[in-house]
């Protein structure tokens, strides 16, 4: 894709973000999903990751996607709808997938989860990227990897996706980049372009905007 492309995509992108995005539903269990009507792109990351936050920035909104200080604290499939109107079929779903690696759950609550994730990822047919939100912080954690294998598995193609970039310095964020990067790339489902983000300062909205809308129309 060339400049004049991206830009047009990224333009494209914040029409979009800036017009319909409505929450849907949340599904415990399966068999509450939504008809598979629309594409779909799933976030999922570690508990505090910053993904509602992203998810947030991404829309535009203030709290289109609540932010908790309680790890663990999704435990749902949460659906949101970007674009079309009210009423008819949207141009794309969001899916706010449970935060994992949730220390004090108790075993039967990280089994739930993992079955209910696993069969999402495997059974659902619009699902057509999966964002794996890291903590610039702190890189690949052991859950990211498990995550990631399972994505794998499941044969779902993801992006990486770091997150609160703005709270470490640029030759670190640069580090940890480089090195996400080059275990991305022994994952065979993973995208090889690793995107940087910050919710808070805006860095790499845009563009992750026009790669989720790109996702979307594949």
């Amino acid at each position: 894709m060339d400049e004049a492309d991206g830009a047009e995509l990224e333009e494209r992108a914040r029409r979009l973000f800036s017009g319909r995005v409505d929450f849907l539903l949340s599904a415990p269990q399966l068999k509450f999903l939504p008809d598979p009507v629309a594409p779909e792109i799933a976030f999922c990351g570690r508990s505090n990751v910053g993904k509602s936050s992203l998810l947030n920035a991404l829309t535009g909104r203030k709290a289109i996607a609540r932010a908790s200080v309680t790890p663990g604290r999704t435990q749902e499939l949460n659906f949101f709808e970007v674009g079309g109107e009210p009423g008819g079929l949207p141009h794309f779903r969001l899916v706010d997938m449970p935060g994992y690696g949730f220390a004090k759950a108790p075993v039967k609550v990280v089994d739930r989860w993992k079955a209910l994730v696993r069969d999402y990822l495997r059974g659902r047919q619009v699902l057509k990227r999966t964002l794996v939100l890291v903590d610039s912080r702190h890189g690949l954690k052991d859950v990211d990897r498990e995550m990631m294998k399972m994505l794998d598995e499941s044969a779902v193609g993801y992006r990486v996706v770091l997150t609160k970039a703005d709270k470490i310095k640029a030759s670190e964020l640069e580090a940890t980049r480089a090195k996400v990067e080059a275990e991305a790339k022994q994952h065979p489902a993973a995208f090889p372009v690793i995107h940087v983000t910050s919710a808070e300062k805006g860095m790499g909205i845009a563009e992750l905007r026009a790669a989720v809308l790109a996702d979307s129309e594949t």
